[in-house]
């Protein structure tokens, strides 16, 4: 292969055969579950980056459900996103991310910097519960509950939310491990279509594990609880701030 062949081919890795194709990115019938909680605001403030702010100590933590999205086909994700502002607007910052799936792992990575690890997540229904579990190396390390569908709520608010500006720290590493791509990345969803939108009573409990340390972010008291069902599509990003300039 030529040298220009090689940078006009190029995309993903590896370069003959990507692990996943070019966006955009639709999904069909993603569903939430997602529990924001109060934590220490000491423990926010040491893994937030600038120039991102911590307005208030709250994580929300989600499971998500993708049966139906574009060249990542059938999918389960679980993480926390913490609510922060950048230059006054609202949005929030994903903190943790952990799929089973190999395609929008290598894709969240490299194209956006979304923090993705390979583990275990699962959301379902069990008679008049909604159970969200994530397992890692065979171990429980959160499970969250929600009354299934006790009460709608408003559509619009919901959808304002889901507009809002996300936030990503994007790290690739160059070849003597020293960062070579170290940027704030922003990202909205659009094209959204909201199919339902309840909240009920939920309980959260997340456990420790060495590479998944998502009970370093304590559960201090349950705020809210949200589940929804949507159509959306993944924007790609925007570089908002460059840590090596």
């Amino acid at each position: 292969m030529k040298q220009n062949e090689v940078a006009k081919t190029a995309f993903a890795m590896p370069l003959t055969c990507p692990s996943f194709p070019r966006g955009p990115y639709r999904f069909i019938d993603r569903e939430f579950l997602t529990i924001t909680y109060r934590t220490d605001m000491e423990v926010l403030r040491r893994i937030v980056p600038e120039p991102l702010k911590i307005p208030e100590p709250l994580v929300k933590y989600e499971f998500i459900r993708m049966p139906n999205s574009t060249g990542f086909g059938d999918y389960t994700e679980s993480g926390q996103v913490i609510p922060v502002t950048l230059n006054g607007v609202a949005g929030g910052y994903s903190h943790s991310m952990y799929l089973n799936d190999e395609a929008p792992i290598a894709g969240g990575r490299e194209i956006w910097g979304f923090p993705k690890k390979l583990a275990e997540p699962s959301l379902r229904i069990d008679k008049d519960t909604l159970i969200g579990t994530l397992d890692v190396n065979g171990i429980r390390v959160a499970t969250g509950t929600m009354g299934y569908k006790h009460r709608e709520i408003d559509h619009a608010s919901v959808l304002k939310s889901l507009a809002a500006p996300n936030f990503l720290l994007k790290i690739i590493p160059h070849v003597d491990c020293t960062p070579r791509i170290c940027e704030l990345v922003r990202y909205h969803t659009t094209d959204i279509t909201l199919k339902g939108a309840w909240e009920g009573p939920a309980r959260l409990e997340l456990f420790h594990h060495a590479l998944a340390p998502v009970a370093d972010l304590p559960v201090r008291e349950i705020v809210s609880a949200v589940h929804l069902l949507t159509d959306l599509t993944l924007g790609l990003g925007d570089v908002m701030h460059d840590y090596l300039d």
